[in-house]
């Protein structure tokens, strides 16, 4: 029983910061690409719940 409630948990959370930068950067199809979308996070590209005044 424990187990389908662990299970349905997992289903249901949503990816963390971390982990949506990491599939960002691995859909990079070459090394130009790959230092634009480095750029793109350092800028707070995915992060919208940051203040920026």
């Amino acid at each position: 029983m424990f187990t389908t409630l662990k299970r349905a948990a997992q289903m249901l959370r949503t990816p963390s910061l971390v982990e949506r930068e990491m599939a960002y950067l691995n859909e990079a199809g070459d090394r130009y690409d790959l230092e634009a979308r480095e750029r793109n996070l350092s800028r707070g590209a995915l992060n919208r719940n940051r203040n920026l005044f």
